[in-house]
């Protein structure tokens, strides 16, 4: 009777190994029913049998029982995680199910540079293969998202963060203007809040002129100096005559072609700064922290000119008669040695 009690157990423990090593196997061994890539989306409160359904239908797990198998194996069915996952080549469904645990979903890169407008962004979000142009302008229109924390917005321009953002393959307009202004309400935080608070000026003039900083300069030690120019030509009063406030209202009229005339400078259009006085209505663009940072603490100087170099740079000045020096040298002078 022992000896027949053995040779059972013996069977069992046999039987046992074989099974394991077969489940081990199952699990373990790379599956691909499909070619070139696969994507597999799974929606939030998705069951796991419905997952399994789903990857299976992608030919990215063999069948039904093997997907139960590895999530058995692993003890992680309830860890599973909804979003768009890319497969690309054979996987075993122990390092399926693992990725779907993990959440290491499929995302898109997408780079928004520093001082483009609302419409140059919508383009630039189109060109992607995101989504709409129409529909992130038109999302980008109200301002309802940033109403808290600029009351006088009429659209969203200035205050979609320049940034770079991990997307799904298709986002909506909404959507991404969405997650746009909510990196900015991230980036501007109470800090920065207090600090331009303690300026004396709104956010919308700190934005403002923030905006030109952006556009006048790309040099991180020149961004306090343009901001203490445009500063203090405000406080004193003094026109801005910022040549991107006349691109921008060039632009908005479609009349924009690439370079600025004389008479442009008398184009009739609130954000024509040489022909109206103080701050343009809003910001002319979206600036960066950099830009924004300066424009809070701008350089401690009493410069109200500057002319470009040519070579990316500025000399400042203090006094008219300083800037006409520095317009002769880097402009009229400058020019004439390359003719």
């Amino acid at each position: 009777m022992k000896r027949l009690l053995l040779v059972l157990l013996f069977v069992l423990l046999v039987v046992a190994a074989g099974a394991a090593y077969w489940v081990t196997q199952r699990v373990s061994q790379p599956f691909a029913g499909f070619t070139g890539e696969q994507f597999v989306e799974i929606p939030a409160g998705e069951s796991t049998t419905g997952i399994g359904r789903r990857l299976v239908a992608a030919g990215v797990i063999r069948d039904d029982l093997t997907f139960r198998l590895a999530v058995r194996w692993h003890g992680r069915g309830r860890s599973l995680k909804a979003g768009e996952y890319r497969f690309t080549t054979a996987a075993a469904p122990a390092e399926v199910i693992d990725r779907i645990a993990r959440g290491d979903v499929h995302l898109e890169t997408l780079t928004f540079p520093e001082g483009l407008t609302a419409a140059e962004m919508a383009v630039l979000f189109a060109q992607s293969g995101l989504g709409s142009a129409d529909a992130f302008v038109e999302a980008s229109r109200d301002p309802a998202a940033i109403a808290a924390i600029d009351p006088a917005a009429d659209t969203l321009e200035g205050y979609l963060f320049p940034d770079t953002y991990h997307l799904p393959r298709t986002i909506d307009g909404a959507a991404m203007v969405g997650r746009m202004v909510r990196r900015f309400t991230t980036v501007f935080d109470e800090d920065l809040r207090r600090r331009a608070s303690a300026t004396g000026l709104t956010v919308r003039q700190i934005m403002t002129i923030a905006a030109l900083v952006e556009k006048e300069t790309a040099r991180g030690e020149e961004r306090p100096l343009v901001a203490a120019v445009y500063r203090n030509r405000f406080r004193i009063g003094m026109p801005m005559q910022a040549d991107p406030t006349v691109i921008y209202a060039l632009k908005r009229a479609g009349r924009w072609n690439g370079n600025i005339r004389k008479a442009d400078l008398s184009f009739d259009s609130p954000y024509n700064t040489y022909r109206y006085p103080g701050l343009p209505p809003g910001p002319i663009a979206s600036p960066g922290k950099a830009a924004i940072d300066a424009t809070i603490s701008p350089a401690d100087v009493d410069y109200l000119y500057f002319v470009s170099r040519n070579d990316g740079s500025h000399a400042f000045a203090a006094t008219l008669t300083e800037h006409n020096r520095n317009v002769q040298e880097w402009q009229v002078e400058y020019f004439r040695k390359r003719r």
